[in-house]
């Protein structure tokens, strides 16, 4: 026979307490199972993530190409319309891009009324977007060779030039085609070789991998420069990603990290140019980041992992925290049901993002007299506020946790009030890591860690030159040439994406 329960207490304000501690705990779960539900079967973020959104209007307006092209075969007039909005709307073609003429003339000059001669009096020009499928063609390199007739031990020749690799057939252009397709439009190397047998060029994947891991080490001397300029910068974004990496002695993968650091000053009229630098390490450890920003010294912009409060701790930085993940916390309870303290909560947040619309593109000093005068007094009376309702709910709750997560980084919250060149949140790195995301979800997981630091080194020149609308595939090539042709590393800096002119045709992109 099963144990009978204990006997209740007799007294009602104890069995009182332990009911109201009983439906706090019984709430604090159901707030998990609706996360641990959301997390499994909901969306992951709190908005439609971007593909999954353009995905749905990529259908969408295909359908309607398709009710359209059917109606205009019964209605010519329908057509022309249209035709003519599409004239009026699709603007110019790049001026850059080669143009091959045709002419579509008329079978005869003689006039069809008098059977005179025609004479031209004009034309009508009309531009159309070609596309001529990835072309391979081979380079052919001849050296001569000369002689002395009358010395017989004398053979001229020009030296071959230097290559990225020696014996090998790629040119530095065709590299930087395998590096771009496969960190900045996340093709797997496996894909980019059945790509190209499909035009009769056979290449091993392996033989791909070897040229990646070539150029990352010839380009590991630009990203350390690249990092040493950003942490010579007085603030800095952090954040960092996971970076799936087999591990082989144990049959299974084990879980990496990639910290990014960001400079993006624009949006405050900072002279900087933008850039983000990733590291690969094994682990998510405080000593990681230590490590990476040894000798700077300035303002970090973080979300709420606690190994940056190290760095704070030893007074060389100053941490600048974000409201995003504050919001986040508050977000996820609202959307769970009816939470008027968290509805509350998000409506002053979302009162600080206005104020920051609206200063955003002001220089650094306008926008810190705008916080002052509008953000301060919202936080000021945010504070109190979230003290006196932490007090009347259970500290058991979800809702105390996220009270609790915002109170305890209320200075690294508030520093962007004293400090213009201070983001509200850490968005911008955030955003950095997005392309990495995107690789690692079509290429699974990196083969080693040495491959991992080769995604580092490899992601941050790519990333950096798409913030400085710089073209990647055009840089990366340009800059293996040079290292290979010996570049003297007293000129590095010469070498750097935000070094090189900026392509107006480039557009911003993932």
């Amino acid at each position: 026979m099963a144990a009978l329960p204990p006997e209740l207490p007799r007294d009602p304000e104890t069995l009182q307490a332990m009911l109201i501690a009983r439906e706090a705990e019984i709430e604090r779960l159901r707030q998990i199972i609706k996360e641990l539900q959301r997390h499994r079967f909901g969306r992951r973020a709190e908005t439609l993530p971007e593909d999954q959104l353009l995905l749905g209007l990529e259908e969408a307006e295909q359908v309607e190409a398709a009710a359209f092209a059917a109606s205009e075969e019964t209605a010519p007039a329908e057509k022309a319309t249209r035709a003519r909005q599409r004239r009026a709307n699709r603007g110019a073609l790049p001026p850059h891009l080669p143009r091959i003429e045709m002419i579509v003339d008329i079978e005869s000059d003689t006039c069809p009324c008098c059977s005179g001669k025609l004479h031209r009096i004009g034309e009508d020009v009309a531009e159309r977007l070609d596309i001529v499928p990835a072309q391979f063609r081979v380079l052919v390199l001849r050296r001569p060779k000369y002689a002395c007739r009358s010395c017989e031990d004398v053979v001229v020749q020009a030296p071959a030039p230097a290559r990225l690799i020696e014996g090998g057939i790629p040119t530095e252009a065709t590299v930087a085609q395998v590096l771009v397709s496969k960190y900045a439009d996340h093709l797997p190397l496996y894909r980019q070789a059945q790509i190209y047998a499909r035009q009769g060029v056979v290449l091993d994947r392996s033989t791909l991998a070897d040229w990646v891991g070539r150029a990352a080490f010839l380009l590991r001397p630009v990203h350390e420069r690249m990092l040493a300029a950003l942490k010579s910068s007085p603030k800095l974004f952090a954040d960092e990603t996971t970076a799936p990496v087999l591990d082989p002695g144990r049959g299974r993968t084990k879980t990496g990290q990639l910290w990014a650091y960001a400079r993006d000053d624009r949006l405050w009229g900072g002279a900087d140019p933008p850039g983000v630098v990733y590291v690969y390490a094994p682990d998510r450890k405080a000593e990681r980041p230590i490590a990476h920003l040894a000798g700077f010294r300035g303002i970090l912009q973080v979300d709420g992992y606690g190994g940056y409060k190290v760095l704070a701790e030893r007074d060389e930085v100053r941490l600048a925290l974000c409201w995003s993940h504050v919001r986040r916390r508050f977000y996820e309870l609202a959307q769970s049901g009816p939470a008027p303290i968290a509805s509350e909560a998000l409506q002053r947040i979302a009162e600080l993002y206005r104020i920051e619309a609206a200063i955003r593109g002001h220089d650094a000093d306008a926008r810190r007299v705008a916080r002052q005068e509008k953000s301060r007094p919202i936080l000021e009376a945010m504070e109190p506020w979230l003290r006196e309702k932490l007090s009347l709910i259970s500290q058991k709750t979800k809702l105390a946790e996220a009270i609790r997560y915002a109170l305890s980084r209320w200075q690294g919250l508030s520093l962007f009030l004293d400090d213009g060149r201070v983001e509200i949140d850490s968005n911008t790195v955030e955003r950095s890591i997005r392309p990495l995301a995107l690789t690692r979800k079509n290429a699974l997981f990196a083969g080693s860690d040495g491959g991992a630091e080769h995604w580092a080194v490899i992601a941050s020149l790519v990333e950096t030159a798409k913030l400085n609308r710089v073209e990647p595939h055009a840089y990366l090539a340009d800059v293996i040439a040079r290292i290979v042709s010996g570049h003297p590393n007293s000129r590095i800096d010469e070498l750097l994406p935000w070094a090189y002119p900026a392509q107006a045709v480039l557009r911003d992109v993932a």
